[in-house]
């Protein structure tokens, strides 16, 4: 199963409307929903195929799950990469990450 997430704040209308839209195609193996971060470990998988990023612009922490998931194989819409690439958690990241 293919998931899409939404990452968000304290807006509703714009996230629920996306998520019920690609819900409603009903295309078999992809489904959307809110994203749900309950840990982060670097240079790991988020679960989800692609991130749609409604909120790192005013949340730093965000920018940094943003970054890893993109260097996982998360496509990631609203790219995290345009605020700063230097930072310590990608750096980590980038070093631990094995390249097949």
């Amino acid at each position: 199963m293919k998931k899409i997430g939404v990452l968000f704040g304290k807006e509703r209308s714009f996230p629920h409307g996306v998520i019920e839209r690609i819900n409603s195609k009903n295309i078999d193996g992809i489904m959307a929903e809110p994203v749900r971060i309950d840990k982060v470990a670097q240079g790991e998988p988020s679960g989800y195929s692609v991130i749609i990023d409604r909120i790192s612009q005013d949340v730093p922490f965000y920018r940094a799950y943003l970054k890893n998931a993109a260097l996982c194989g998360t496509a990631v819409i609203n790219n995290p990469f345009w605020w700063s690439a230097d930072e310590k958690f990608f750096n980590n990241c980038l070093a631990t990450r094995r390249y097949q």
